[in-house]
């Protein structure tokens, strides 16, 4: 059986690589393990300037997207300003992965947004962000420092596309690390899982084969790939 061609958006960042020490266009392996294990084959899309008919040109070559984890988005995009919390945002990210949103929309292939991914998809499709989570919930739960992931119990909801994709199960552990997340949920996406204090930690777009966005980072708990495997077989159909 051919495998879908999966494109999975990367970073743009400085690191070292053998005799390399220069801006790289990268990813962690872990998300191309989670597509890979799951039977889909994977084709990286770096940050890059892309107009919208390129944009459909690349999206005409791959049977899915899947946005990735990284930086805050540019708060521009949503109307506001940036806070003092909020990082140093990739611009030219943000607006291929908006080039690349629209034209996955537009042909209906599925979509997999993950911690970043799901914040993008909202700013994509009219919704805002929370710049620094701490503020609103009054703790450091979803992001404890030092670059660990830790597991938070998200709360599905039932009947959702995620509730079905785990099994029905009604609550799943997620691994976690992020200061920011969804706050005004964009018209044509639905809340489909919340964390313990009901920051929104899944979205799903209604009237779309396909369209699902999770703030918690699946790829670091490969032990459980079912939403790989789900984005994957929905891509192969």
């Amino acid at each position: 059986m051919t495998k879908p061609i999966i494109g999975v958006t990367s970073y743009r960042t400085h690191g070292q690589m053998t005799i390399y020490d220069t801006e790289l266009a990268v990813l962690p392996a872990q998300y191309v393990e989670g597509v890979t294990r799951a039977g889909g084959l994977v084709a990286l899309l770096p940050p890059q300037e892309i107009s919208a008919a390129e944009a459909e040109q690349l999206v005409s070559r791959i049977d899915g997207l899947m946005v990735t984890g990284g930086s805050d988005v540019g708060p521009a995009r949503y109307g506001q300003t940036p806070g003092p919390h909020t990082e140093e945002t990739d611009l030219r990210r943000d607006s291929s992965e908006d080039a690349l949103l629209r034209a996955a929309r537009a042909s209906g292939i599925p979509i997999l947004g993950i911690c970043r991914g799901a914040q993008m998809l909202n700013v994509h499709m009219g919704g805002t962000l929370h710049q620094h989570l701490p503020d609103v919930v009054g703790h450091t739960r979803y992001q404890m420092g030092d670059g660990v992931f830790h597991l938070e119990t998200m709360t599905l909801e039932e009947g959702s596309l995620v509730s079905r994709i785990f099994d029905g199960d009604t609550h799943v552990p997620g691994p976690v690390y992020h200061h920011q997340a969804i706050d005004a949920v964009a018209p044509g996406l639905t809340v489909s899982a919340r964390g313990f204090d009901g920051v929104i930690q899944a979205i799903e777009m209604t009237d779309y084969r396909f369209g699902v966005a999770v703030q918690w980072h699946p790829e670091e708990n490969l032990d459980d790939i079912r939403i790989f495997e789900a984005f994957v077989k929905a891509c192969r159909a």
